[in-house]
């Protein structure tokens, strides 16, 4: 069992959690993930590995509360256990070579973002973050991305904080205006990385997204997570997920991300319905 040694809620709907877990914490690196369980007959979870303490031993995830598990998980309290936390999983974001590079976040795919951004950092990059939310009460972590960010760029959908617009905007003012980056990493919604990918793809500038797929083992042996980069099905979970953004097949990757949701709302449903007894 893992106990929750520090839960947080950065708004209505993100939850960040402490898990000790020390070794996983011992060998966790930026890009990396694991996969949990909120009990024993719950659902596996996949999350990127936000941060880690190796001297507590403890690991941070960060999710959004949108189904029965994540219900389930936010659920519980600060001293209570998990009964399953499995990792480190993938590969590591490479960071060794590069000096100038674009991290690029949309939503709750900015807590894995952070966490590059600061191995980046902390590597003596020069780092340009640009995240984008759905309007000020979204917004997480901002804080956190200044301190490890030569340059920061807040976006939000109605301009209810920082610039209204979309993360390409910046981008692409960046981009337009001579600056060229050794790489650019982005980490959010499909639809996101597949127009970040879109305004890089033109200046030759590499692009790495970080893909989530459907995800249950994460070993490559349910084929769950596949997807199509460069004409090839790779696994998100051996061989990501981390994937050169420009190969990617973003549209077939978003229908295969809508195939559960009519399942993923009746279990949001059933879950409604076990605490409302509960309460009752």
């Amino acid at each position: 069992m893992f106990r929750i040694a520090k839960k947080n809620a950065l708004n209505d709907t993100v939850m960040l959690m402490e898990i000790e877990a020390p070794l996983v914490a011992k060998k966790a690196r930026a890009g990396q993930f694991v996969i949990l369980r909120a009990d024993a007959r719950g659902e596996r979870i996949p999350l990127t590995i936000a941060g880690r303490n190796t001297e507590t031993g403890t690991v941070t995830v960060i999710f959004q509360i949108v189904g029965g598990a994540t219900m389930a998980l936010g659920a519980k309290t600060e001293g209570e256990c998990i009964a399953d936390f499995v990792g480190p999983l993938g590969k590591p974001t490479r960071i060794e070579g590069l000096k100038n590079v674009a991290v690029v976040g949309g939503g709750v795919g900015c807590a894995i973002a952070l966490p590059v951004a600061r191995a980046l950092h902390e590597n003596g990059c020069r780092v340009t973050s640009v995240v984008g939310f759905r309007n000020k009460d979204f917004v997480i972590l901002e804080d956190e991305f200044k301190a490890v960010s030569e340059r920061f760029y807040m976006m939000t959908d109605d301009g209810s904080y920082g610039e209204k617009g979309n993360v390409c905007m910046p981008l692409n003012r960046l981009l337009v205006g001579g600056e060229r980056f050794d790489e650019v990493i982005t980490i959010g919604p499909l639809i996101m990385m597949k127009f970040v990918a879109l305004a890089t793809k033109p200046y030759g500038i590499k692009t790495i997204a970080s893909m989530n797929p459907i995800m249950i083992d994460g070993t490559g042996m349910c084929g769950g997570c596949r997807l199509t980069v460069g004409g090839e099905m790779k696994f998100a979970c051996v061989d990501g997920p981390e994937f050169d953004a420009h190969l990617i097949d973003f549209d077939e990757a978003m229908k295969r991300s809508r195939a559960y949701a009519a399942f993923e709302q009746r279990s949001r449903e059933k879950h409604c319905n076990l605490f409302t007894k509960e309460v009752n």
